[in-house]
């Protein structure tokens, strides 16, 4: 472990922790991680309050009715050219009321992620989430952050800013981490292993993956995601993003993250400790449980989630990880290691190939083999060198233009029928 006082993210710190009803800012609301943030928000009004949503700007219709049921005093959307529709929406809903503020451009979420509050929560997808992840905690905001990418892709950069405590995670696997360490002291910590459901293709062979389609892809045995995370959780990139992610929160060597497969996705993740004992957090898949944690955090919101019922009888299994078929793990862990803007590299390169993939234009194992390329191509970081904002833009700019070039090129070798 590093000589860094705390972790990013440490279940005994409650971060400026407020007895009353906390103010919110959802970023992505009109996304999976939003729309059930506001679900949660609304069945407790009297725990929470959102005063500013973000979203893309491709859902105007559901924007402004989720800013009409919150009663938001700002509304920010990154596509400039859908003003004059949201404009529009927002006056339906309202009527004669008036309507909230509305912020417009790439730079909106970020000043929205700054402004007055005791959360924001990070719902965007994508290292363009890095911006308000910095404004956020610059701010002195707690941050609940499900945007896995911007602390992944920024790792150096987010813990310059970030105090102690300061982050509480919501992905379901590092908020399960996050409750177990409870259990313990950071010396008490033996291993952290992170639950992998496996995905749709559990079980299959690299062969057997070659032909695998989109639509097999998206078609997740037990999480309902968007397609870029359904993608990533069937190539199991999602999981290598989170063995970075966990490392960088909780301080712990990569060695000492073990992945498991376990196909029920009830165990979210675990903790094992000095003495043998490991720490299991369980609950149905239903991400308003991680959630409620990230925004209510030290308190527990009653009801969140649905509880088992263990009445019924139920088989849990876990599985090691075939590295062969699924080698996404095994590369997070080495740009982890090498750090700097190697794991912008990562990110941006799949990002690319999962585009390529869901458009026919490279075969599912093709997206692990081109982000593979393009990691070896970028090599280790300059030893001593700082990270900056823009080294890891400029770092995602070439990935992302290498990958396309490389998925060309393995889109031109494969027969016309297979490109179909």
């Amino acid at each position: 472990m590093s000589d860094s006082p705390s972790p990013l993210a440490d279940p005994h710190i409650a971060f400026d922790a407020s007895d009353g009803r906390r103010d919110i800012v959802v970023l992505g609301s009109t996304g999976s991680i939003g729309t059930q943030a506001i679900d949660l928000v609304l069945r407790n009004p009297d725990r929470f309050r959102v005063t500013a949503l973000s979203a893309a700007g491709g859902r105007v219709g559901l924007l402004a009715e989720q800013a009409r049921q919150l009663r938001v005093d700002t509304v920010a959307v990154a596509r400039e050219d859908v003003v004059p529709a949201l404009r529009e929406a927002l006056a339906q809903e309202y009527g004669n009321d008036s309507v909230p503020e509305i912020l417009a451009g790439p730079d909106a979420a970020t000043e929205l992620a700054a402004s007055a509050c005791h959360t924001v929560l990070n719902g965007i997808t994508g290292s363009i989430g890095l911006a308000p992840t910095l404004a956020a905690l610059e701010a002195g905001r707690t941050l609940a952050l499900a945007n896995k990418e911007s602390l992944i892709v920024g790792g150096p950069l987010v813990k310059a800013v970030a105090k102690p405590g300061q982050i509480i995670p919501v992905d379901s696997e590092h908020a399960a981490l996050f409750q177990a360490l409870a259990a313990g002291t950071r010396a008490d910590v033996r291993k952290l292993v992170v639950t992998a459901s496996g995905g749709p293709f559990r079980g299959r062979t690299r062969a057997e993956l070659a032909n695998v389609t989109p639509k097999d892809a998206l078609a997740h045995p037990t999480w309902a995601m968007g397609p870029v995370i359904t993608i990533n959780s069937a190539t199991l990139v999602n999981k290598g993003l989170e063995v970075i992610e966990a490392h960088l929160l909780y301080d712990i060597p990569f060695d000492r993250i073990e992945v498991v497969v376990h196909p029920q996705s009830y165990v979210h993740s675990m903790v094992e400790f000095t003495d043998g004992s490991t720490m299991a957090q369980a609950t149905p898949p239903d991400m308003r449980g991680p959630i409620a944690i990230g925004i209510g955090w030290p308190e527990r919101v009653p009801d969140a989630a649905p509880a088992f019922d263990w009445s019924k009888a139920s088989a849990w299994e876990f599985f090691p990880l075939d590295t062969e078929a699924f080698p996404s793990v095994g590369l997070a862990r080495q740009v982890g290691e090498l750090g700097g803007t190697a794991p912008a590299v990562f990110n941006a390169a799949n990002e690319e190939c999962v585009d390529a993939f869901l458009a026919g234009r490279l075969p599912f194992n093709g997206i692990m083999d081109t982000v593979t390329q393009v990691v070896a191509e970028h090599g280790a970081p300059a030893a001593g060198t700082s990270l900056t904002v823009a080294d890891v833009l400029e770092a995602e700019t070439w990935a992302r233009s290498r990958a396309r070039e490389t998925a060309e090129k393995f889109s031109e070798g494969r027969p016309a029928e297979a490109r179909a």
